[in-house]
């Protein structure tokens, strides 16, 4: 439906003016991209006017493995003090645990392969609109502690007189709970639990997005390292129940799912592995025999927003009723009027690394 409509609308004539801020070599030559020092902070662009970014691609060598996880992306709109975009760069584009992959959804996607792959680089793609009134400013800063050697970008927009009254303002936020607070480990049969407690509340649920304003809510990816296990018990990380809290109700919620693999589009247990869908998948794929390994998963509600008019909590159980112990990090995307709910600080760079042990380990 929506490629359809794409397609309908392209003879209808256009107002807007085409622009591009990118990486491209000044002087004329091919080093079509900027280093960014060990510890220091870019300015991808800083627009003027009113406008709407309609399309982001980077790709970055840099000398660390991890810099997925370590450079940060910023954007602030119309000269707000707080950013509305920030997050882990490889998070913001669809895969998390410090990785790449190649995978292709409606508003995200990357492409790697061969030995491009093997060395954790990728093109990486962002096509939420993004409008702003004033302005718009991106940023990248680097906190690995090598240069960034060579960071191509571009972000192209377009250059609008005005913008309707109503339009809304895009949103990004990192998360992560490493380890999340559960309470025991599954045993053979995921259904079956000792000590259950039940959950009516979501109070101790992982929470993806919690905003205060008008807007809805378009989607998230979700990153899950599984360390919640050991050879005698049921390794499943799913079965958590999705709940969306709208306008301040309490419970029930105006949303409340069925299970994790559910709310991903999937069901019994993600057994596909890795899979590509426009509006939901799987970018990065553990081990689909006992759901070891990292997993990113997304879910963009594209064709039906969740909307809110004075505030909105996202959140999913980690495992049936929270039981689980496992390292789960997230992306939540949105759009609303400014002023916004500031974000938490972000994790310092220590606490955004991949997690490699199982719980009952030290991080």
């Amino acid at each position: 439906m929506l490629s359809n409509d794409i397609l309908m609308s392209l003879p209808a004539a256009r107002a807007y003016r085409s622009r591009r801020e990118s990486s491209y070599d000044r002087s004329g030559g091919n080093n079509d991209f900027i280093k960014i020092p060990a510890g220091a902070r870019a300015t991808l662009a800083d627009i003027k006017g009113a406008g709407i970014v309609k399309h982001i691609w980077f790709t970055i060598y840099s000398p660390d493995e991890l810099y997925p996880s370590k450079l940060v992306l910023r954007a602030w709109w119309d000269g707000e003090d707080s950013p509305s975009i920030e997050c882990p760069v490889g998070d913001f584009f669809g895969v998390g645990h410090g990785k790449t992959s190649n995978f292709m959804s409606l508003p995200l996607n990357m492409v790697n392969g061969g030995e491009i792959a093997k060395q954790n680089r990728a093109a990486m793609n962002c096509f939420f609109p993004m409008p702003f009134r004033k302005g718009a400013r991106f940023e990248i800063e680097n906190q690995t502690d090598q240069e960034v050697i060579s960071f191509y970008y571009y972000i192209d927009y377009e250059e609008h007189d005005s913008l309707p009254d109503d339009t809304l303002y895009f949103h990004a936020q990192w998360h992560r709970e490493n380890p999340t607070k559960g309470y025991e480990i599954f045993t053979i049969e995921p259904h079956q639990h000792h000590n259950e407690k039940l959950n009516v509340t979501g109070n101790e649920n992982y929470v993806l997005l919690d905003a205060e304003g008008r807007g809805h809510y378009v989607g998230c990816v979700v990153n899950i390292k599984n360390v919640n296990y050991n050879d005698n018990t049921h390794t499943w990380f799913g079965e958590g129940d999705d709940m969306i809290f709208v306008d301040d109700e309490k419970w029930p919620p105006a949303l409340h799912g069925t299970g994790t693999e559910d709310y991903f589009c999937a069901a019994w247990g993600f057994p596909s592995g890795k899979y590509d869908g426009p509006f939901h998948g799987i970018s990065l794929a553990g081990d689909t025999t006992d759901w070891s390994g990292c997993w990113s998963l997304y879910r963009f509600h594209l064709e039906s927003p969740v909307t809110f008019q004075k505030s909105i909590r996202v959140t999913i159980e980690h495992g049936h009723d929270n039981n689980r112990f496992d390292d789960w990090s997230s992306v939540a995307y949105w759009y609303q009027g400014e002023p916004h709910k500031v974000f938490p600080a972000l994790l310092p760079v220590e606490k955004r690394l991949p997690r490699w042990k199982r719980h009952w380990e030290k991080p």
